[in-house]
C-alpha cells in the first residue's frame, strides 16, 4: 500500500467522500473484476458481483486496518464472501430461475470487455478447479496465494486468521496438490495442478 492511501485514511475515508471512494474504485476495481473473473464465466454474474463488493465496501469501510495487509487483501476478503454468498443463492435455485432473475442489460461492447477479462482469467478457473478436492480451509488459502498472488501475511488477513495457520494450510495443500500431480505424471500431467503447487511453503 503506498502512503497516498495511507494519507488520505484508506477505504474508511473514501466512503465519506463520493471523490475520494472514486479514487478508491478506479484504484481496485481492474483487481476485483480479476478476482472475480477467476471464479466466474458469466459476464452479467462478473458485473453484478463486481458492483457488489464495492457496495459491501460501504458497510465494511470500518473494519480495515492498515497493519494487517494491503487494501487489496482486504478486499479479497470481501470478495470472497461476496462470491461465496453468491454460490449458496444460486445453489438454493432452479437454472432456469438463475436466467430469468438477477440480470441486468449490458450493452455489447460491455460484454465484450468482460468476455475478455473471462477468457484471460480461463487458467484461474481451472487452477481453482483443480483445488476443489481440498478442505475448505487449505483451498481458501491456496486460491488466493497461488491463484491470487497475495502473500502469506495479505492471504492470512484476508481470511480473518494468524500467519501461522495460513502456513500451515498452505504446506499442506501444497503436499496434497503434489501427491496428486505425482500420481497423475505417469498419464498425463495436469497443467493445473503444476499451475498451483509452485513456490514453497
Amino acid at each position: 500500500m503506498d502512503g497516498a492511501e495511507r494519507l488520505r485514511g484508506g477505504p474508511a475515508a473514501a466512503v465519506r467522500d463520493p471523490q475520494l471512494f472514486e479514487e478508491f474504485y478506479r484504484r481496485h476495481v481492474d483487481a476485483v473484476m480479476r478476482f472475480v473473473a477467476r471464479r466466474v464465466d458469466d459476464p452479467h454474474t462478473a458485473a453484478d458481483l463486481t458492483a457488489e463488493i464495492f457496495l459491501a465496501v460501504l458497510d465494511s469501510a470500518h473494519t480495515y486496518r492498515p497493519g494487517l495487509g494491503s487494501e487489496t487483501a482486504w478486499l479479497y476478503g470481501i470478495a470472497r464472501n461476496v462470491v461465496s454468498s453468491e454460490r449458496r443463492r444460486v445453489a438454493r435455485e432452479t437454472a432456469r430461475d438463475l436466467r430469468l432473475s438477477g440480470r441486468r442489460l449490458l450493452e455489447a461492447d460491455d460484454i465484450a470487455r468482460i468476455e475478455d477479462r473471462l477468457d484471460a482469467e480461463s487458467p484461474g478457473r481451472r487452477a481453482l478447479s483443480a483445488l476443489a478436492r481440498l478442505p475448505e480451509g487449505e483451498r481458501a488459502v491456496m486460491e488466493l496465494i497461488a491463484v491470487d498472488q497475495l502473500t502469506v501475511t495479505e492471504a492470512a488477513a484476508a481470511l480473518g486468521i494468524r500467519q501461522v495457520t495460513a502456513r500451515v494450510r498452505l504446506h499442506r495443500a501444497r503436499k496434497a496438490l503434489r501427491a496428486e500431480a505425482d500420481s497423475t505424471t505417469a498419464q498425463a500431467p495436469d497443467a493445473s495442478l503444476v499451475y498451483v503447487v509452485g513456490g514453497e511453503a
